[in-house]
């Protein structure tokens, strides 16, 4: 038997932007409970960004979430001794953690660099629809056009 869900913390929005989901990459990027190290990068990383692209720098890394954040997964559920992969629509909150996830790990895939750097490639690798994270999403979109066929298991 399944518990009740887990309760949603409440996330403050960050220091400089005000914004809950830049907030959300510190919280995901931070090591050893050293939020101020990343906060820094992630400034870093913003202000680069802005002096390059010449746009507010949240509107942009926004943009690269959502150019990596998927709207269809699949789940596995068991019917009858056999497990298929059923696709199922992804909820807002799981495709941004998701995104989330995917950006963390395209940035621990990058070897050497500083963190500012490291962040600042991600975002313009996914403003492109290139690099890791993109191409995890177009992986999963893949799974899910693949397995249509058992939409009708769906619950």
């Amino acid at each position: 038997m399944r518990r009740r869900a887990a309760r949603i913390r409440k996330i403050f929005p960050d220091a400089k932007y005000g914004e809950i989901i830049v907030s959300r990459l510190v919280n995901r990027l931070m090591n050893d409970g050293k939020k101020s190290v990343v906060e820094k990068a992630i400034y870093s990383a913003f202000n680069q960004l802005e002096k390059k692209l010449k746009k507010h720098p949240v509107a942009i890394f926004k943009e690269a979430l959502e150019n990596i954040t998927p709207r269809i997964e699949v789940r596995s559920r068991r019917i009858g001794g056999a497990t298929y992969q059923i696709p199922v629509e992804v909820s807002a909150r799981r495709g941004s953690a998701l995104a989330l996830k995917w950006f963390k790990s395209s940035i621990e895939n990058i070897k050497g660099k500083e963190l500012a750097n490291k962040v600042m490639v991600v975002v313009l690798e996914s403003l492109e629809n290139k690099g890791w994270a993109a191409k995890k999403k177009e992986e999963v979109f893949k799974m899910a056009e693949a397995n249509k066929a058992f939409a009708h298991y769906r619950w």
